[in-house]
């Protein structure tokens, strides 16, 4: 699996969001919500609301629904108030998981997410257990055929990436968090298409997984990932590649 074990990669080959639009919709929705409330309502003056909207739109959600998101974060419709948590813990073979949970209800948040770590061989932390061991980096993922490797570099570092790596059959292109939006815009100029966009926790080391272990990995992310107060999960577990096509 991809050198930086990210759980997205896991999810794209396995096809789980287009599976599940209306949990991927739910998702967004809250976070559009969250971003509009603690930094407004202008996706121009506010990066994260930026953010969600670009991935509700890589998700074809109708222009409505992120309107209406956006009002409820900013007051002007009546809505659901999410509080932000994370939790952390280790998985099978003692792998590091990061969640992040947008919840209306943080007693049923952490239960479920303590629930799912315990029956499928994890167990949830103490904070500050693995975050240490991720750091928050702008990430974009190029196929190897959408773009020469020069040419890419070219673009990303000249607009402020730190790195550009081959992984495989694609390009990582690996930002600040506060320099991803002018990476990402100037690669999108260059007219180089891209497979993933975001702001992400990225391992600084993996931990390889095989057999049963890896198994219960994929069953435990894929039950975190189906938590409706989860928002985002990662994990430092390297999962052979062929148990994820």
């Amino acid at each position: 699996m991809s050198g930086h074990s990210k759980w997205s990669t896991i999810k794209h080959k396995k096809g789980a969001a287009d599976a599940k639009r209306g949990k991927v919709f739910t998702k967004l929705i809250k976070e559009i919500t969250v971003a509009a409330r603690m930094g407004g309502g202008d996706i121009n003056a506010n990066p994260r609301l930026r953010s969600a909207v670009l991935a509700a739109k890589a998700e074809n959600m109708p222009k409505d629904n992120m309107d209406r998101a956006i009002k409820k974060g900013t007051g002007e419709l009546e809505g659901v108030s999410y509080e932000e948590s994370t939790y952390e813990g280790y998985g099978p073979g003692g792998a590091a998981v990061l969640v992040e949970s947008l919840t209306d209800n943080k007693n049923r948040a952490v239960a479920d997410i303590r629930h799912i770590f315990a029956k499928r061989g994890g167990n949830l932390g103490e904070n500050g257990c693995v975050a240490w061991m991720f750091n928050k980096k702008g990430y974009i993922n190029v196929e190897k055929a959408a773009t020469e490797e020069e040419t890419l570099m070219e673009v990303a570092l000249d607009a402020g990436a730190e790195d550009v790596r081959e992984d495989g059959d694609n390009f990582e292109v690996i930002t600040a968090p506060e320099d991803f939006e002018v990476v990402r815009e100037a690669i999108e100029k260059a007219a180089i298409l891209y497979v993933e966009a975001e702001v992400t926790m990225l391992p600084q080391t993996v931990a390889r997984l095989q057999g049963k272990e890896a198994e219960q990995m994929i069953l435990m992310m894929e039950a975190l990932d189906d938590c409706e107060d989860v928002q985002k999960v990662y994990t430092n577990a390297d999962i052979p590649e062929d148990m994820v096509g």
